[in-house]
């Protein structure tokens, strides 16, 4: 399964916060399962995202790229999954 797919799947059937600010929260509370990060998100919030124990995957396209995969019209420089299926987990 390759990313898109698997992020597609995720945004139906798990909980996911979209944005940095939402992500670096979950992250703090402990709720987030894996995080997501664009391929350009800034430099400073990819070292905050990555100083926490949770697995990072970095999507190989632009945050207009990612937001357009999470189906908004806007920019997704991180997201991150609170619950999905084990297999999109992995997938990922």
């Amino acid at each position: 399964m390759d990313i898109e797919k698997a992020l597609r799947k995720a945004l139906k059937a798990g909980k996911v916060y979209l944005g940095s600010k939402r992500t670096l929260k979950a992250l703090r509370n402990g709720e987030a399962r894996l995080v997501v990060v664009a391929a350009n998100c800034p430099k400073e919030v990819k070292e905050r995202i990555e100083s926490f124990n949770v697995p990072v995957v970095t999507f190989n396209g632009t945050n207009m790229e990612l937001g357009a995969v999470c189906g908004k019209p806007f920019s997704v420089a991180a997201l991150a999954i609170l619950e999905a299926e084990d297999e999109i987990l992995n997938a990922v």
